[in-house]
């Protein structure tokens, strides 16, 4: 490591410290979440400020390190048997009106097909990785509520970015759908291998260096992670997929084997991705970002809009399909958090622009917008869900959609 990049890392990692305690000292006046002052920190570090740090070397490799973990821990949320039924199904419907919608406006807005298609790709993104904590923290990922939002959120962040690969496959639909069906074939043989009950010799290892420097599962973890990124990368898919399909298998794989063990593994998953890897992601991200761009008025113009769509293209869908299950502010809320959208926007928009697909000033909106919806849109949520807790009957919890449920877990 060179010594400018060394100092570069540092000026990342202060921030990535500064960030949470901020975010603390404001939350008393306003709820500002963490990634917000990490991105917009990063923003002021960048080329566009300070010009502090720059997305090279080791900064831009930890930063899709960061990528990585941030899906990998969306993919680890995932569990099938909670989310299958009528919350996948309300969510996969959802969804393909969302991708109604936002194709509409995308080619509108766009100025070509693919660009079109991109844009309205966008649009049907969910910030599943990012709200998570948001929800763990108030202890709302074993509600109802949050059941129904974890099939959202896979939805918002798996269908896309297949989608996208479709839509920039080019001449190649046949192709991509064969490297599409051998992807899902891999990574469903890894599934079904990390179901199966341990070997004596590995349940053994797996306890003993636990508590070691060994760390033998947590290794086995990250191997699985990086291969299944390296197996994505290889088949011209975009790594976020090998991300999230690793995320699930880990799942499985670590629910096969003592739950207080598996419970420590992922705490240190959790350690190294929410202590290191992601905020580095999401800072890097301010720094990519191209503020000279919203120079221009037209292109400032769109940040509105793009935020009104977000609204009409992902919320409206998820709220009139949430609202019998849940109640209209749960319902509202719901459709706000879906709204919700950036880590997956700076990927996609990051892909268009390799491909020449997607100019810098629309690049530019969506990611802009997608950092106000960060802003707005979940504080919102969390008042709507305050206040239907507050409504709701003391001597019925159970029915509450946002209270825990009182069946004791698997």
């Amino acid at each position: 490591m060179t010594s400018e990049s060394s100092v570069m890392l540092t000026v990342v990692l202060a921030v990535a410290v500064l960030a949470p305690i901020l975010a603390d000292r404001v939350s008393r006046f306003v709820t500002v979440p963490s990634v917000v002052w990490q991105i917009g920190f990063g923003v002021l570090i960048g080329p566009a400020v300070l010009d502090w740090v720059r997305a090279t070397g080791i900064v831009d490799a930890l930063s899709d390190l960061g990528l990585a973990f941030l899906m990998l821990l969306a993919g680890y949320e995932l569990e099938f048997r909670l989310i299958r039924g009528a919350p996948l199904r309300a969510a996969v419907w959802a969804w393909f009106a969302s991708l109604a919608l936002g194709v509409a406006a995308g080619l509108l807005i766009g100025g070509s097909v693919a660009a079109g298609l991109v844009v309205g790709l966008a649009m049907t993104t969910t910030t599943l990785g990012a709200i998570l904590p948001v929800l763990r923290d108030r202890g709302l990922v074993r509600t109802e509520f949050g059941t129904r939002f974890l099939a959202v959120g896979a939805t918002g962040e798996f269908l896309p970015i297949v989608a996208v690969a479709f839509a920039l496959s080019g001449e190649r639909p046949t192709h991509m759908t064969f490297v599409l069906v051998l992807f899902g074939v891999v990574a469903a043989g890894a599934a079904a291998l990390a179901r199966r009950p341990r070997h004596p010799a590995v349940a053994r290892l797996v306890t003993v260096t636990l508590g070691t420097s060994a760390q033998v599962a947590v290794r086995f973890c990250v191997l699985i992670s990086v291969a299944m990124v390296a197996l994505a990368e290889s088949l011209d898919l975009d790594p976020v997929l090998g991300a999230f399909a690793s995320g699930v298998v880990i799942h499985l794989f670590l629910d096969t084997g003592v739950p207080r063990e598996s419970d420590e593994v992922l705490k240190r998953l959790e350690a190294l991705g929410f202590g290191f890897f992601i905020p580095i992601f999401f800072i890097v991200s301010g720094v990519r970002f191209d503020v000279g761009a919203l120079s221009d008025p037209a292109t400032l113009a769109l940040l509105p809009v793009f935020l009104v769509l977000f609204l009409v293209v992902r919320g409206a869908p998820t709220t009139l399909l949430q609202h019998r299950a849940l109640g209209l502010r749960p319902a509202v809320a719901m459709g706000l958090l879906a709204a919700t959208a950036l880590p997956l926007l700076v990927v996609i928009t990051r892909i268009a622009q390799d491909q020449g697909v997607l100019s810098s000033d629309l690049a530019s909106a969506l990611v802009g917008a997608g950092m106000l919806s960060v802003l707005i849109f979940p504080a919102i949520a969390l008042r709507l869900l305050d206040a239907d807790l507050v409504s709701s009957p003391r001597d019925t919890p159970a029915r509450s959609p946002v209270r825990p449920d009182p069946r004791p877990g698997p």
